[in-house]
């Protein structure tokens, strides 16, 4: 009997922590390095959905209201909002934000068409809710002017946005160039925060 246990042979057992799973462990480690990575699209994704839906909000608020303005106020009398303080005062504007350098309008134009080209690039690494706040209302902002610029008299590339809000000792303004300098200055406090788009915090 012995003779023939020893002629069949016993299977071995494992006794080292390699031959009992060792050709499990390495995958086992690998899945579980997927699934902490795995999360980090995803979010990535929701960050560029939400830059996008507050730029398309901020764009469709500005468009409505130049309509409106354009419609109702143009050619009328200012209407007082909150006495001489503040008023809707429809005006067209051929320079920057708030009229500033109304002798380059082409300037301002390719200006906002590379900002609005940077952000759409700076989205593939965009992982900061914050970030995405602010470069969605800088996009929608700057989509904003850009469409009157091109859309507007007196030309493609020329044409003069509509401003309305007008506080008294200040520059008229409209919806989009609030929506830019909101942006802008979210993006100063982040900066000074030292929280990257990417999601990534580091101090000086």
């Amino acid at each position: 009997m012995a003779e023939a246990e020893r002629i069949i042979g016993t299977p071995d057992t494992p006794d080292t922590p390699d031959a009992a799973g060792g050709g499990q462990e390495r995958p086992d480690a690998e899945q579980e390095q997927k699934q902490e990575q795995a999360p980090e699209r995803p979010r990535g994704k929701r960050r560029v959905a939400v830059l996008f839906a507050v730029a398309l909000f901020a764009y469709l608020l500005d468009l409505g209201s130049k309509m409106l303005v354009v419609a109702k106020l143009e050619h009328h009398e200012p209407i007082e909002i909150i006495g001489d303080w503040l008023r809707f005062a429809a005006i067209r504007n051929a320079g920057a934000a708030f009229g500033f350098g109304e002798a380059f309008t082409i300037i301002f134009t390719v200006i906002a068409a590379a900002v609005i080209v940077v952000i759409a690039r700076l989205a593939r690494k965009l992982h900061s809710l914050p970030w995405a706040i602010a470069l969605g209302l800088l996009l929608g902002g700057a989509l904003g002017n850009l469409t009157d610029r091109i859309f507007r008299a007196p030309g493609v590339f020329e044409g003069a946005v509509v401003d309305f809000i007008a506080p008294k000792h200040f520059a008229v303004f409209n919806l989009a160039d609030s929506a830019i300098v909101c942006g802008g200055i979210l993006i100063v406090i982040l900066s000074f925060r030292g929280l990257d788009p990417d999601g990534t915090v580091h101090k000086d």
